[in-house]
This record gives C-alpha cells, sequence and structure tokens, in this order.
C-alpha cells in the first residue's frame, strides 16, 4: 500500500479524545492536523502495522500519512513535551518540595550525565529536558514564567525570544524549587530576588548555567543564562566584521595602551566582542585580568573577579584592586559611573591597555558620554584609540530564503539601486520555521588617530563629530546594515528591526 508522503510541514499535535499519548507513542503512530482534519501519522511503511493494530481499537477512522523524517521527529518532539507536561500535572502537589532534597543536590551536582538517568523523577527528567532542548536549539536564556491561568516556558535563540512549552500552573513552583536546589538558592524565600549558578554536564557537554530568580505577582519567574567556555568565544573573524574592519582591530589591538570601547544597546554582543578581543592579544606573557557584571564567559588565560555590590565589590573598587596587581591589559564590563569612568581614564593614561563598554547609540556620541560623566575632554582624546558601535543581525537561512525587490523606502531615503539581488526570510525545518539561522555582527568603527583629534580639538558637538567622520571616510551603522541587506545575508524586516534609520 503506498501512502500519501507529506514533506517540510510544521505540523502541531492533535490527540483525539481517549487516545492514550504514551500508548500512541510506544506504537510509533502521532496524530497532527493537515488541511484541516485530524491523520494519524508514520514515518516509514515499516510501523503500519503497529499502526493499523492501535487503529483498530480506536471508535473513528484515521487516514495514516507519511511525514519526512525531519517533519515527524519536531512533530514527535512535541508529543513527548506532551506526555512530560501531563505526567507533571499528575504530580502530587501537596507533598512537600523538600522531600530527597539531597538526593536531589547529588544527583544534579554529581559529574554523571544528566541524559543517562532514566528512574529520575518527573521533575527532575523535565529539568533534564529543558537544557538538552536548550543546547540542541542554541539557545542563550531559558525563561521559565508565571501566568494567572499558566506557566511557560521560553527559549531565547538568535536573540529572539519563542515558546517552547506551556505548563500547569500547579507544577511551576515544583520546576522553579528544583532549579533553586541545584543552583545553591534558598527554596524557602520566595519574596525576594536570588542570584545563582550551576554547572552541569549535559550530552557529554560540560555547561555553566547563570540562574536568576525573581518574584511577581502570580509567582517567581526564573531565567537561566547558558554561559560560553573558553572554546566557544568566537573569533573576529567568526563575528562576521567585513575585512576592513578586522584589519583596522589588529592595529588598534597593537598598542600597548589606551583604551578600546564597544557601545550598544543591550543584547548587541558588546561582551562577546570584548572577549574576542581579549582572546586575540591573550599570551603567557601578558596579565589579564577583568572585572565584569556578571562573568558570562569562563575564559582561559584572563583572570575574571565577578561584581559583588553586596560586599562593597563595585566596578571602581575592583578596578582600583586591578591596578595594584601588576596588570597589562585590563577589560571592564561597563563604564556605569563617574568613578569608574575616571579610574579607566587613568590607567590608560599610565601604560595599560584598556577594554570596555557604553551604553550609547553610536560610536561618536561615546565621547561626550565620558564628558558627561565628568572626564576632562583633553583626558577623552588623549587616551580613547576607537569606539566600535555594533548590533547582531540575524541571517536569512539559507535552505529556505526567497528573491524580493528592494523596498521602495530604502530606494527613496537611501538611494539604494532597486537592482540588487534581495531575499526574504520564508521558514522551514532546517531553521526551525523562523527564517534565520544565526547571527553575525555590523559595527561603526570611530577610530580617534592623530589626524582626527586635531580637527576634532574644536568640535564637542555629536552631530557635528558624525558628519565629520562621515565625510572622511567613516562607515555608519545604516551603512553596514544596507551592506549585509544588499548582499543577500539578512532581509529587510531585520535591517529594520535592528535599526537602519538612524536616531
Amino acid at each position: 500500500m503506498n501512502l500519501k508522503l507529506i514533506e517540510n510541514v510544521d505540523a502541531k499535535p492533535n490527540i483525539p479524545a481517549g487516545v492514550d499519548i504514551s500508548l500512541a507513542i510506544s506504537y510509533k503512530i502521532l496524530f497532527c492536523e493537515l488541511n484541516g482534519e485530524v491523520k494519524a501519522v508514520v514515518s516509514n511503511d515499516s510501523d503500519l502495522v503497529n499502526a493499523y493494530q492501535f487503529l483498530s481499537k480506536l471508535d473513528d477512522d484515521y487516514e495514516i500519512v507519511l511525514l519526512d523524517d525531519a517533519s515527524y521527529e519536531r512533530l514527535y518532539k512535541r508529543f513527548v513535551e506532551i506526555k512530560t507536561d501531563r505526567s507533571l500535572t499528575d504530580v502530587d502537589t501537596s507533598s512537600s518540595v523538600d522531600e530527597d532534597e539531597e538526593s536531589l543536590i547529588e544527583f544534579l551536582q554529581s559529574s554523571t550525565n544528566l541524559l543517562d538517568s532514566e528512574d529520575s523523577a518527573p521533575i527532575i527528567k523535565f529539568v533534564n529536558s529543558l537544557f538538552y532542548q536548550a543546547i540542541k536549539k542554541n539557545a542563550s536564556d531559558i525563561h521559565i514564567e508565571h501566568h494567572e491561568q499558566k506557566g511557560e516556558v521560553r527559549f531565547r535563540v538568535d536573540g529572539v525570544l519563542s515558546k517552547h512549552v506551556d505548563l500547569d500552573k500547579k507544577v511551576i513552583s515544583l520546576i522553579v524549587s528544583r532549579i533553586k536546589v541545584i543552583s545553591n538558592l534558598d527554596i524557602s524565600e520566595k519574596r525576594v530576588p536570588q542570584d545563582g549558578r550551576t554547572n552541569i554536564k549535559i550530552a557529554d557537554k560540560s555547561l555553566d548555567i547563570r540562574v536568576s530568580v525573581l518574584p511577581t505577582y502570580y509567582g517567581e519567574r526564573v531565567v537561566m543564562r547558558i554561559l560560553m567556555q573558553s572554546n566557544q568565544i568566537p573569533t573576529l573573524n567568526d563575528l562576521g566584521f567585513p575585512e576592513y574592519l578586522n584589519k583596522h582591530y589588529d592595529d588598534l589591538l597593537k598598542h600597548s595602551h589606551g583604551m578600546i570601547l564597544v557601545t550598544g544597546p543591550t543584547g548587541s554582543g558588546k561582551s562577546t566582542t570584548l572577549h574576542s578581543f581579549l582572546q586575540q592579544v591573550a599570551s603567557k606573557e601578558k596579565n589579564i585580568i577583568t572585572v565584569e557584571d556578571p562573568v558570562e564567559y569562563n575564559a582561559q588565560n584572563v583572570n575574571q573577579i565577578q561584581v559583588n555590590n553586596d560586599v562593597g565589590l563595585t566596578f571602581s573598587a575592583g578596578l582600583r584592586s586591578i591596578l595594584r596587581q601588576d596588570p597589562d591589559i585590563i577589560m571592564i564590563g561597563e563604564i556605569r559611573d563617574s568613578e569608574t569612568a575616571a579610574i579607566a581614564i587613568k590607567a590608560a593614561l599610565t601604560g595599560h591597555l584598556v577594554f570596555s563598554t557604553l551604553h550609547t547609540n553610536n560610536s561618536t556620541s561615546a565621547l561626550n558620554r565620558l564628558v558627561d560623566m565628568g572626564v576632562d575632554e583633553f583626558l577623552v582624546s588623549s587616551s580613547v584609540l576607537g569606539i566600535l558601535a555594533q548590533r547582531l543581525v540575524r541571517k536569512l537561512c539559507l535552505n529556505c530564503k526567497e528573491k524580493t525587490t528592494v523596498s521602495p523606502m530604502l530606494i527613496n531615503e537611501f538611494g539604494i539601486s532597486s537592482n540588487h539581488e534581495v531575499y526574504k526570510a520564508v521558514g522551514c525545518h532546517e531553521c526551525n520555521f523562523t527564517g534565520y539561522t544565526g547571527r553575525q555582527a555590523v559595527g561603526e568603527l570611530f577610530i580617534l588617530d592623530d589626524t582626527v583629534k586635531s580637527n576634532l580639538k574644536d568640535i564637542s558637538n555629536d552631530f557635528e563629530i558624525r558628519e565629520f567622520m562621515k565625510n572622511h571616510g567613516m562607515k555608519t551603522l545604516s551603512d553596514e546594515l544596507l551592506r549585509v541587506y544588499t548582499e543577500g545575508l539578512t532581509s529587510f524586516d531585520e535591517i529594520l528591526r535592528v535599526g537602519v534609520k538612524e536616531n
């Protein structure tokens, strides 16, 4: 019997009433809605005997169809998630969350691979599966949220949050308590925010997880950040900057003293770029010390300090201590106040190479930001070597992107030729139906060489500085966003989201 083959679909589970989902999975038969009808789904002809045997016990008749491997696997995972969710709902929520706490700590903090255990409680299995699915989808964060009627788990992939699974509200507190245990947090305290860390081994991969628990109106929510190891820190070439920028970075990193700044909003990849700089200059002959909040990368050949405001270890206090440790290179996670700015500038002037970040929209406005913090203008111009403003842009999926025409807005406002070969996002199984796979950095680099300093000494207005640099060949963020768009690397919607129109 030849079954109808359906390929490359994002099928959603539709489980008929009375169907035992665990039994259906064991018989390798799934159910989904296709073209308005509920179909029985198998992955190959060899499962037909089991499928007919299972369907013969049901009151209604269902057409059996074949799905391609990728579509079937995606549907199968959703069935397993529903099965797990239902088993969690059946957990006795009246039982104490303290039970088996010691064995839970031993289980999760041992070197045993989390995927090897088959006899764990449903809550533990569910938390383990969250980590596994997050790694498989290359997620950077896991969000567990409490709402009025239900709970929800979301993953942040390529900078965008998407729903992973809904949960019954009754079991959210159990899941949060288990996460608190493995992060060495107080499970009895539910009134104040808590921050912790944990290290797990999953799929033969060791992961550092940063955990933040926050009480909200309906209950505690958890955000878990999956931290990178040193061997996962991308090189400057991996970040996707054009060759001319990489050459400028090489020249800047050869300086023995001065300050290099990276600016941009939260989530624009500033910390990643700084750690790429550090990995490029790191050697056994150099003493590199960082002060960060939080430490997001476990980097080799780098001494890292975690800010702890509760005990007085602020950026400024940490920086003062660093200067007594004979450093060659210093990295400050962020210049947030005038004291940190003043110490950083002095360090750059006294023979240290200093890296740091600022929250400004573009590179040229960073100068006035430092002046606003109380740093004298002549000290800024004497110490700052270069300022990079950057953003992260999602790259179109190579498997499914489609040709389109240049937006009339770009033609009218930026003079872009309509002859460029541009593309739009579509979505397929390879990109999880988002239309995008991975991200790359785009940036504008403001280099303060002697020529620029001599011409800018009489200009204090940010707009005038920016116009001067544009006239002298500096490519802006808008220029770079248009470049990746016209090269077919991303879509019009994406460059509009990131900000092709300057403020």
